[in-house]
């Protein structure tokens, strides 16, 4: 959504830390441990990122967890790290859990990472514990007697599937018609919420997320009946660039992305992958900013939008359940001398854009950029004036050798484009053709009057469509669905949830 300025998602940015370093939780003891842990690092010779993924693969929740391992060389923790309060004693380094990702259900897990610094050699610890117990997947001792030699236990019954509980991970996508298919060839119509903050948290210096990002974070998205959710990037955080902290930046970035990324697909959710802000001056018409850096909306991508979806791909490639959303909110309507200047300037690039002074790198460019990878993931293009207006979206759709390519489409109750005569003239023509995904849909009232509509006439089309957004930000100052990471409703919210609830 353009209307996220800088200086409103700083004030967010800056609540969102105060919660992140909440008090710790203290750990459970009574209750059986069984866990294991993954783990990962990217090295880069003088330091590295330490990436743990804490598994619960027992069938009680862990109420509570301290992670302890050690290290055999002269690892050192450099910063406070995320997701867990860091401490090291000599070799030995201790995680404890957070306010907000304190409970870890059966099947769930929390992801701590932090940065490090080393000389020489860097294994990996040999052994992880939590809450002192081994992680090896055997459940601890039960503090409870042991049966009498008369009476034989009777057999646990299975768990019951339980809200946090995975249920399959996101279908493989493709485009057949004007429709998004599984592997099956079935329609799949996709209904889902935006996650903002992995767009401006890095380049504003906060660290990855807003919020919450663990399995019960995720748990309260899906209890909406939810099968997607958005993943706003931002180019400069991805590449790495000068102007962000290393520590959120580059590879530090792109592996928490990924791992963001691949607990929404484990968990059913198709991931839409999105390149939210990015780099390029630009203070001509409707300017968001006038910085270089990737810190607000700008009118189109610039040079650095082909290597940074380069790497995007490659990194998902052979995952055909992520989606990739190539430019956020489009506006090369406001930059150039007409609105047929604007389209060729969308789908060209270069030269078509005098308007803008930098470097555009056009849809088409982006597309043969994505392609040349290998990577056949579903792409969607957004239209003109902030991804509202299709109306030449087919007379300008860029070529695609696999066939993939389906339209992005965003409306608020303030756009153009807001009234059921403008949907039926300028997009039914685009979703008879080609998949129509509505990316974003709000209202600033803080209702769900407007957003009714929309989802009434999109379902009647049986299009998919994803909410702005799941932040608890006041809905006054833009479009949020919740007051709280448990998925509780704000009276805009409310309108999706209930409307989702009731499809059936």
């Amino acid at each position: 959504m353009s209307l996220r300025h800088t200086a409103l998602a700083l004030g967010a940015a800056l609540a969102a830390t105060a919660a992140l370093v909440g008090p710790i939780a203290g750990s459970s003891s009574a209750a059986a441990v069984a866990c294991t842990v993954d783990y990962s690092t990217n090295d880069w010779g003088s330091g590295f990122t330490a990436n743990v993924k804490i598994n619960n693969v027992g069938t009680a929740a862990l109420n509570g967890w301290t992670l302890s391992y050690a290290y055999s060389g002269n690892q050192t923790l450099s910063g406070s790290g995320w997701n867990g309060t860091w401490t090291q004693s000599g070799k030995n380094v201790t995680v404890s859990a957070l306010s907000w990702n304190a409970n870890i259900a059966p099947g769930g897990s929390a992801t701590p990472g932090a940065n490090f610094s080393y000389s020489g050699a860097n294994s990996a610890p040999t052994s992880f514990a939590v809450n002192g117990v081994t992680c090896n997947g055997l459940p601890s001792p039960s503090p409870s007697s042991s049966p009498s030699p008369s009476s034989s236990p009777s057999p646990s019954p299975s768990p019951s599937p339980s809200p946090t509980t995975p249920a399959g991970a996101a279908p493989d996508l493709r485009v057949s018609g004007n429709s998004l298919v599984n592997a099956a060839g079935s329609p799949v119509v996709l209904h889902g919420v935006n996650r903002s903050g992995t767009e401006y948290m890095c380049v504003q210096g906060y660290g990855f997320f807003d919020g919450p990002v663990d399995a019960a974070s995720i748990a309260a998205i899906k209890s909406w009946k939810v099968n997607a959710v958005r993943v706003p990037l931002n180019e400069d955080c991805w590449l790495g660039q000068s102007n962000v902290n290393p520590a959120y930046g580059g590879a530090n970035y792109r592996a928490t992305i990924k791992g963001w990324v691949d607990s929404l697909r484990t968990a059913g959710l198709t991931p839409i992958v999105e390149m939210h802000w990015s780099r390029g001056q630009y203070t001509g018409n409707s300017s968001g900013c006038s910085d270089t850096n990737a810190t607000c909306q700008k009118p189109m991508p610039g040079a650095n939008a082909a290597p940074f979806w380069s790497s995007v791909a490659e990194t998902f490639k052979g995952t055909g359940s992520v989606v990739f959303d190539l430019f956020n909110e489009p506006y090369p309507d406001r930059s150039e001398s007409s609105l047929a200047q604007g389209w060729l300037c969308w789908r060209d690039g270069g030269s078509a854009c005098p308007g803008i002074g930098y470097q555009v790198s056009g849809m088409q460019t982006l597309v043969n950029t994505v392609r040349a990878t290998g990577a056949t993931n579903v792409i969607l293009l957004g239209g003109l004036a902030y991804s509202n207006d299709l109306g030449q979206w087919l007379a300008h759709k860029p070529t695609d050798p696999t066939g993939n390519l389906g339209a992005a489409w965003h409306v608020y109750n303030f756009n153009t484009c807001s009234t059921a005569a403008c949907w039926n003239s300028t997009l039914a023509p685009v979703a008879a053709q080609v998949p129509l995904i509505a990316g974003e849909i709000g209202e600033n009232t803080c209702g769900h009057a407007f957003i009714d509509q929309v989802m009434s006439w999109l379902d009647s089309k049986k299009l998919s469509y994803l909410g702005w957004t799941w932040n608890t930000w006041n809905c006054s100052s833009g479009p949020a669905l919740i007051t709280s990471y448990d998925g509780t409703p704000t009276a805009f919210g409310s309108g999706l949830r209930d409307h989702l609830l009731g499809l059936g």
